[in-house]
């Protein structure tokens, strides 16, 4: 009789610790948000784990579903009030011109004046209509491209990086570099205020530095969870997946890649001159003795050409050293929309009027605006410049390495630079 009372003794202790290590665990992550449904984010009902080939995970597992979806339907009412509580801010006032320091944004050429987006009755048929496209595309066989078929339960922890959560107000948002990502992470950090100034969270985003925009350690992104989530942290991604509004903008890519060039290549950038550029002028410029600095190299005239950045992203031996550079990385390989379905697909050729659509919908438009965008110089219609000097056969194989971007946001393939 001693040996199963005790078993049953081991049983509830271990039961109640399990629980409480789940209460501990869901109060960091903030159950607050998980049913935060805004204009655009879809309630879904939780399915159960795909099986991971043990029964006793599959039970632990059911277990843990059946608790946190009791643990989010009896706090949802009171966590949701307080969240309202917690976030009402007086409406924002309309964002003022910031000292420009970085010599970035100087020779961007940013547009100050307002931007008054008015809601368009097309607006929500023309963001149904960018992702039914994608969805077909995803689930065209006629389209093929590296990671398509996977699961996102195939994508590596440290190939979500891009994904950025505000728990506060329920969002995943994916950046893509040269897509007025700067902007849009100033917005993340004032609506999760995981950045604070003077001990208080940051209320216009043109207040917050640049350089504490682009730190890592600002942003809650999904390839930190495993750190903080352990075994959890995949099952919670896609619980957050489903509850909350994920979105991404992007840009025709062929313009985003001389965006990329005219910022990292024809700027002075210690980083990328000494990570990239050193190398480019080695392998394709035939020069073998460089400068140290970059600053020493434009004085000399040692500049990487447009047709060397061409060069280097065709060549095959490139990714055999590394993944491409977030900057020209392909969008899907950045934010996976073949693995997870996104709300909200923005353009930046549509910036004013889909950031003014977005926020609306997010419920946040009186709490922040938008900052305001910029005339970029790298427009479209520069494309047949750029590449005037670039051989037939290397634009068509761009297009190939960058087809899959083209045809899932819907861009047209640029026929003028593919043919004679």
């Amino acid at each position: 009789m001693t040996k199963p009372r005790l078993f049953r003794l081991w049983l509830v202790l271990g039961s109640a610790l399990m629980i409480l290590l789940i209460i501990v665990y869901w109060d960091n992550v903030g159950t607050a948000h998980f049913y935060l449904h805004t204009s655009l984010s879809r309630p879904h009902i939780l399915e159960p784990l795909p099986t991971q080939g043990l029964v006793e995970e599959n039970v632990f597992t059911s277990d843990v579903d059946e608790f946190l979806n009791t643990l989010l339907s009896s706090d949802d009412a009171k966590h949701n009030d307080l969240s309202r509580r917690k976030t009402e801010h007086p409406p924002a006032p309309a964002p003022s011109k910031p000292v420009l320091s970085h010599m970035e944004e100087n020779v961007r050429g940013y547009d100050w004046s307002t931007h008054d987006a008015q809601q368009s009755p097309d607006r929500d048929r023309q963001q149904a209509e960018r992702r039914s496209l994608l969805r077909d595309f995803c689930a065209n066989a006629s389209l093929a491209f590296p990671t398509k078929d996977r699961s996102f339960d195939d994508i590596p922890n440290y190939e979500l990086n891009h994904l950025i959560v505000d728990d506060r107000h329920g969002v995943i948002y994916c950046y893509v570099p040269k897509v007025a990502c700067t902007n849009w992470k100033r917005v993340m950090i004032v609506l999760s205020e995981s950045l604070l100034d003077r001990g208080s969270p940051y209320r216009d985003p043109l207040d917050i530095p640049r350089e504490h925009v682009h730190n890592t350690s600002t942003h809650l992104t999904f390839n930190k969870f495993w750190r903080r989530y352990g075994k959890f942290s995949r099952h919670l991604m896609k619980v957050k997946l489903k509850k909350y509004t994920k979105f991404l903008f992007v840009r025709d890519p062929f313009v985003r890649l001389i965006s990329a060039f005219r910022s990292k290549f024809e700027l002075e950038n210690e980083e990328f001159y000494r990570k990239f550029a050193v190398p480019m002028l080695r392998l394709y410029a035939n020069h073998t003795s460089l400068p140290a600095s970059v600053s020493e190299a434009f004085s000399a005239g040692l500049k990487v050409s447009f047709a060397n950045f061409i060069q280097y992203l065709l060549d095959p031996h490139t990714e055999k050293l590394a993944p491409f550079n977030e900057h020209w990385r392909q969008v899907y390989r950045l934010c996976h929309p073949c693995q997870i379905e996104y709300d909200f697909v923005g353009k930046l050729e549509t910036l004013d009027e889909d950031a003014a659509q977005l926020l609306r919908s997010l419920k946040v438009d009186s709490q922040l605006h938008f900052p305001p965008s910029y005339r970029n110089r790298t427009a479209s219609s520069w494309e047949e410049d750029w590449f005037a000097n670039i051989p037939l056969a290397w634009r068509q194989q761009l297009y190939k390495l960058y087809e899959a971007d083209f045809v899932l946001f819907g861009y047209p393939k640029p026929e003028n630079l593919l043919r004679d």
